[in-house]
């Protein structure tokens, strides 16, 4: 991705602009924690002026503890009114940021397994880390189905527009996204061009276009075997028509210039078959973009970080890493 004088004059443009709004307190800031488990404090909401396209009835953010260990925490929100990123920022910058999308089923957004801990990760690795609080289809959204991709393409374009404050390169930022979560990151790196909703301030100017994409188990496919059934129904209702399930399942959607993918799964699955991977890897082939992909015998769905030790799946984040590093990124 090349950027050039009237891009960078944007991106600047963008930069003062982004700092008019204030922040939302990241989700489940009340919730108590681990002591000494870092919780992020910096938050971006997206929307200046809320977001878009409000339900009729007013959404009350609300966030339930799953876990029964009071060591670990294992946290997920839904009705998310105020869609926001939280950052972490490492201590060494390298230079290249990741937006992260939780996984949930489209039901709720997870806060723990697949957000802040691979933001932790890729933090202490250098990576400047935004994890995304997305809103949800089932929630009355004027957007819809594409209301999650809503809140993906502006936050890539948020954080473009802040390249300066965070010491990051506009054109290294990449996506990775968990289940449900890697169905969003898949559908912003194929139709990042989509436009989804009107431009609210100057850095929506800028491209969506990730550098590198990593869904991790992601939901792809909307057809039946091998669609998930919850998040199809979250998005698309009970009886979508072919069309509608085209659109949005992201191997049939993949553009000339869609960015390279990191693509994880395991074969015993048991919530999104392996085979949604298979078919992302295909039709990503197909159209000759650049395609590693790792599948394991074990580690079942939602192994994240914490499930996977101890198995050879914990290897994936250093093969995630191995990759990042050999796109430039």
């Amino acid at each position: 991705m090349t950027f050039d004088r009237r891009t960078v004059m944007a991106l600047a443009a963008a930069g003062m602009a982004g700092t008019a709004f204030g922040q939302t307190p990241p989700p489940g800031s009340n919730v108590p924690v681990p002591r000494g488990l870092y919780q992020p404090t910096e938050t971006i909401d997206l929307w200046p002026d809320g977001a878009p396209g409000a339900p009729a009835k007013p959404l009350v953010e609300t966030v339930n503890e799953r876990s029964t260990d009071a060591q670990l925490t294992d946290r997920a929100v839904f009705g998310i009114s105020r869609p926001r990123m939280v950052v972490f920022r490492p201590s060494q910058p390298n230079g290249a940021a990741v937006l992260i999308t939780p996984g949930g089923g489209y039901r709720w957004v997870v806060v723990d397994k697949e957000g802040y801990e691979m933001g932790r990760w890729l933090a202490a690795r250098g990576y400047t880390v935004f994890v995304l609080f997305y809103r949800l289809p089932g929630e009355g959204w004027a957007a819809g189905a594409d209301v999650g991709l809503s809140d993906a393409q502006r936050a890539m374009r948020l954080i473009r527009s802040r390249a300066a404050t965070y010491g990051i390169d506009p054109a290294r930022v990449g996506a990775m996204g968990f289940s449900a979560g890697g169905h969003l990151c898949a559908d912003l790196a194929t139709r990042f061009d989509v436009k989804t909703y009107e431009p609210v301030d100057d850095a929506d100017a800028l491209s969506a276009r990730p550098f590198i994409a990593a869904p991790i188990y992601p939901v792809i496919a909307m057809q039946a075997p091998n669609a998930h059934a919850g998040s199809r129904e979250k998005l698309l209702g009970t009886a979508p028509t072919a069309a509608a399930e085209k659109r949005l399942s992201p191997h049939m959607n993949v553009p000339d210039n869609a960015p390279p993918f990191f693509l994880l799964h395991a074969e015993d699955d048991d919530a999104v078959p392996v085979e949604n991977s298979y078919l992302m890897r295909a039709a990503l082939r197909g159209k000759g973009i650049l395609t590693e992909t790792h599948v394991f015998a074990h580690g079942g769905h939602g192994f994240g970080l914490r499930k996977a030790i101890g198995k050879p799946v914990e290897a994936w984040p250093d093969l995630f890493l191995g990759f990042a590093r050999s796109q430039g990124f």
